[in-house]
């Protein structure tokens, strides 16, 4: 016969069976929950990555038509797209009024770059009138065309290897054109603080064309943009008294603004009077995607390709953050 003491024994065993099969059976449920969650998650992203796509052909399929308008009257408005199950929005920026870095340097042969010094003299005027010191805004200017000049001879206030290998971690310079207006932050001699000032004023387009502003999108705001290509003439001021004059559809070419009362007197050197434009060469598509949980932040540059004789705009460059 089977004692009491047996029957605890075998009833303790049963229940301690029963327990790790709970526990594995509750822990089985988690991860499948967990998977069944990723999966809904990662189905969902997927459909708002399609939802943002379809929004870039769309707007791709509009983008000719808004930078041929001198009129500014479509910056940061909201475009709808109606989705199932979610809402999408798109709005446009023009992507031409900022400093490009990359400009700081010329093209002379495939992926061959030098410096190009008006560039140079113009970064360190916007680092000036941003409120960096002089001696500092010029050998930040220096230093950044430095990074990305296809030589290493380091020129005048100028960085090359020997200042980033004594770094810790060490580091060398691309030279090659920047891909994120954020590489500046690596450069010699740019502080957290130099950066914080430049950043809203520049950018990283993908040519090492010459910095163009457009001055019939460019906001009051803005103006500094202008000021810093000739510095030694042009003020903050004047350039936004321009704005202020400007034509409800725009100046038709940047001989007028050049004819403008606020400057009357000033005959711009010609380089510097061809970086002014009246239309957009870059847009900057900014599109949010709500869908359930999931947000999708993306932004995507616009070639309108105009320059080069194309005939349609294209994507040259996309982000895209996830947030939810």
């Amino acid at each position: 016969m089977t004692s009491a003491q047996d029957r605890g024994a075998a009833l303790l065993s049963v229940l301690l069976l029963v327990a790790v099969m709970a526990v594995i059976a509750a822990t089985a449920l988690d991860r499948l929950t967990l998977a069944t969650r990723i999966a809904g998650a990662t189905a969902s992203m997927d459909q708002a990555r399609a939802f943002a796509l379809a929004g870039e052909a769309l707007v791709l399929r509009r983008a000719a038509d808004i930078a041929q308008s001198r009129r500014a009257d479509w910056l940061e408005r909201a475009y709808p797209l109606p989705i199932p199950g979610g809402r999408a929005t798109g709005r446009l920026d023009d992507a031409t009024n900022c400093f490009n870095l990359n400009a700081l340097v010329a093209e002379t042969a495939p992926g061959r770059y030098i410096q190009r010094p008006s560039a140079v003299r113009q970064f360190a005027a916007l680092a000036r009138l941003s409120g960096i010191a002089d001696g500092e805004a010029a050998a930040i200017a220096a230093a950044a065309a430095d990074w990305i000049d296809s030589d290493a001879a380091e020129g005048p206030l100028g960085a090359e290897d020997a200042a980033y290998r004594s770094r810790t971690p060490a580091m060398l310079p691309a030279n090659t054109l920047m891909a994120d207006s954020r590489e500046l932050a690596q450069v010699r001699g740019v502080t957290p603080a130099h950066f914080q000032r430049l950043a809203r004023w520049i950018c990283a387009l993908p040519v090492a064309d010459p910095v163009r502003v457009n001055i019939n999108s460019l906001r009051d705001g803005e103006a500094l943009l202008v000021a810093a290509l000739w510095a030694e003439r042009l003020s903050v001021g004047q350039v936004r008294a321009a704005l202020a004059a400007r034509p409800a559809d725009g100046y038709g070419s940047a001989a007028r603004f050049w004819q403008s009362a606020a400057m009357q007197g000033l005959t711009p050197p010609d380089d510097v009077a061809e970086q002014l434009v009246t239309t957009p060469r870059w847009l900057l598509l900014k599109s949010q995607v709500e869908l359930g949980d999931i947000v999708l932040d993306g932004q995507s540059l616009i070639d309108v390709r105009r320059d080069a004789g194309a005939t349609a705009p294209a994507i040259v460059g996309r982000q895209w953050s996830f947030g939810g």
